[in-house]
């Protein structure tokens, strides 16, 4: 288990871009299109599977899936460094509004939409 922060990630990939002279491709744009680049590899590990198949992946597929996962994470959170946006306090945020959209006594059990009910 890691013992870094998100702040000393986010100052870690600072330095690897730096020393690469990569900073001056990371805008929001390239990064934003990088991540759901990313993404899309993430959702190719589990097309075609069951949900079964989804929860209980091999050994190295769940190793490539891990994979891509710090994949995102790490174009997520650089591209919260250029936009100056707190991850976790923007995670919070999200968390108490969908709290308000999704009152758990009465959307329990259901996946519809706030919209839907």
């Amino acid at each position: 288990m890691s013992t870094l922060t998100i702040d000393q990630f986010k100052h870690a990939l600072r330095d690897f871009a730096a020393a690469r002279d990569w900073d001056q491709f990371h805008s929001p744009k390239n990064l934003s299109m990088a991540l759901i680049a990313e993404a899309a590899e993430l959702v190719e590990h589990f097309q075609w599977l069951t949900e079964e198949q989804s929860k209980t992946l091999p050994a190295d597929k769940r190793s490539e899936v891990e994979l891509e996962m710090a994949d995102i994470f790490t174009y997520l959170v650089r591209m919260a460094d250029k936009l100056d946006i707190d991850l976790l306090a923007a995670a919070e945020k999200k968390l108490k509004m969908n709290a308000e959209k999704y009152p758990a006594d009465r959307v329990r059990g259901s996946a519809k939409k706030y919209t839907e009910y």
